[in-house]
């Protein structure tokens, strides 16, 4: 029922045009031309394309006609190109035809030269070769060559040539093309397209590989996840390769392992606290710098993240124990940060001065563990501190003295060792039955003595014999030594050397890998270190243990 169909489209948009057919009627053709439905949804389109090497608008016209003209140039190039490679091969091909001719001539005057190089000379002389010619008879075997050959040669060269003398077969090979195209992809859609919504919604963890990443944090707040068997494990003393490429005036603060689907509760200088999974960090190279956390997290003007906690599940029995830089702690139920908002959610009020230096979750009966950078020591019961709410202040955990600070805080177990760390990179291990519960408040004890060969302690962390320790420098190099490696010493000594660093270098932070995530993801074993004399740096367990003192919160 059409007699014409007329494209009318302009700038405005695309307009085709129908003429019917005398006596047929307007919406029945309609009806059977674009099985008329009621108009529900209107699609934008842009008809943008590079027409001869401009950026424009075209019509629906235009775009085919841009389309074949592309296709046109493509096959005029193509054949172009076969063609100079078809006379070539043909300029050759003659000339070892000459060669088949005079055979018994030609193989005397290769015998005749001394080199290939006079050959190729002689050749050329005597049958007015060109040099590739000759160069040609001199490296193939005469015997490779067809009778054939040069007539299929004529031949291909002839059709190529049609090819760019006639538009006609220039359009017969795209209309092949486009048959083939047809031919192999034009069957039925193999996915449904549908606006159902999946039952209970879609959830992009499900496409999630479980593994294991070393998640970094740098000082001015660059955060990444690297796969951890990156980190080849080296001896004791060794000295690392590099962990990031901070950028000036940045350096590396803290490491940690967890596996992909785990939780990040990220701690603010402010006292609050915000959500994050592993999967969603931005997964980096072993030298990038990462990410700003600033830019992961909604943070207000003027606050950072000092502390990051890995979470694997939020259970009702388990509570998140705080440990402020002076000497505060607090206990408060896991399940209170299991509900985050956009915004964040406070976690701790802090003083002004004050800011999170340890997160752990413990459970009933455990013990806490802090360390000061001075190398003090206080361990004691976690129901000492009774439980609070988010927003509360909590009490004193440590009496500090002058110029001290805490540094670290471990959850500990009666079994396992505490691993001190100082700035020099010397440090020792500790089994945790050497330090006896006090109350809560009070000096402490003796963790490590700090000399001037050890400098101040950067922190603290509680290891076993199958377990990993990762240690970071200043400069951003990171080491990775198995715990057994580390010789277990007493509390009051000054340790051995954990790492080897570079002049002007220092430790700023460390971190244990457990036996388990080693396991779980199959990790390398450790490779043997370098030989170090140890026995000149171990110090003797020295005598006058001092007592903790007690004190009030």
């Amino acid at each position: 029922g059409i007699a014409d169909v007329r494209d009318e489209s302009d700038r405005s948009g695309m307009r085709l045009v129908v003429e019917l057919k005398r006596g047929e009627d307007e919406q029945v053709v309609a009806n059977q031309l674009f099985k008329f439905t009621p108009l529900q949804t209107t699609y934008s389109i842009i008809n943008l394309a590079i027409d001869r090497g401009q950026p424009r608008t075209l019509t629906l016209r235009g775009l085919l006609d841009s389309y074949i003209d592309h296709r046109k140039e493509v096959i005029r190039r193509r054949t172009r190109y076969l063609l100079r490679k078809a006379e070539e091969r043909k300029h050759i091909v003659e000339g070892l035809r000459i060669a088949v001719d005079n055979i018994d001539e030609v193989i005397a005057l290769i015998r005749s030269c001394d080199d290939r190089e006079g050959a190729r000379a002689k050749l050329s002389e005597r049958f007015g070769l060109s040099e590739r010619q000759a160069q040609a008879i001199v490296d193939m075997r005469l015997g490779s060559l067809t009778g054939l050959e040069r007539e299929k040669l004529v031949a291909e060269i002839a059709d190529l040539n049609d090819i760019l003398d006639r538009e006609a077969r220039v359009v017969e090979m795209i209309e092949a093309d486009l048959t083939d195209l047809e031919a192999r992809f034009g069957d039925e859609r193999r996915t449904e397209i549908s606006d159902e919504e999946l039952d209970g919604g879609f959830d992009i963890a499900e496409l999630i590989a479980e593994d294991l990443m070393v998640v970094t944090v740098s000082r001015d707040g660059y955060i990444k996840r690297v796969p951890a068997d990156i980190y080849r494990a080296q001896g004791r003393g060794g000295r690392g390769v590099r962990g990031s490429d901070a950028k000036e005036g940045d350096a590396l603060k803290s490491v940690f392992a967890a596996g992909t689907h785990d939780f990040l509760l990220c701690f603010s200088n402010r006292g609050k606290v915000f959500w994050l999974k592993v999967y969603t960090l931005p997964e980096g190279s072993r030298t990038s710098k990462g990410r700003s956390i600033h830019n992961l997290l909604p943070m207000a003007e003027g606050e950072e993240i000092t502390n990051v906690q890995r979470v694997v599940e939020f259970d009702s029995e388990s509570c998140v124990f705080f440990a402020t830089q002076r000497g505060v702690v607090k206990k408060t139920a896991l399940e209170a940060y299991s509900r985050p908002k956009k915004g964040g959610i406070w976690a701790i009020q802090l003083a002004a001065d004050d800011s999170v230096v340890g997160v752990g979750l413990t459970q009933p009966g455990d013990t806490i563990v802090l360390a000061t950078a001075n190398g003090r020591s206080i361990r004691f019961d976690e129901a000492a501190a009774r439980q609070m709410g988010r927003t509360a202040r909590g009490v004193r955990g440590i009496r500090l003295r002058a110029d001290d600070e805490v540094v670290g805080m471990v959850v500990a177990d009666p079994e396992a060792s505490l691993l001190t760390a100082t700035e020099t990179g010397h440090g020792k291990r500790t089994p945790v039955d050497q330090y006896p519960i006090k109350g809560r408040g009070g000096y402490g004890v003796i963790d490590i003595r700090v000399t001037a060969r050890n400098g101040r302690v950067v922190g603290v962390g509680l290891c076993r014999d199958g377990d990993d320790i990762m240690f970071i420098t200043g400069s951003g190099m990171m080491v990775r030594t198995p715990c057994v490696d580390l010789s277990v010493i007493g509390r009051n000594t000054q340790g051995v050397r954990l790492v080897n660093l570079k002049a002007g270098d220092s430790l700023v932070a460390m971190d244990v890998v457990s036996e388990s995530d080693l396991e779980r993801y199959a990790l390398p074993e450790a490779s043997p270190g370098p030989e170090t004399d140890s026995g000149a740096e171990e110090a003797s367990e020295g005598a006058g243990e001092e007592a903790g003192e007690a004190g009030g919160e």
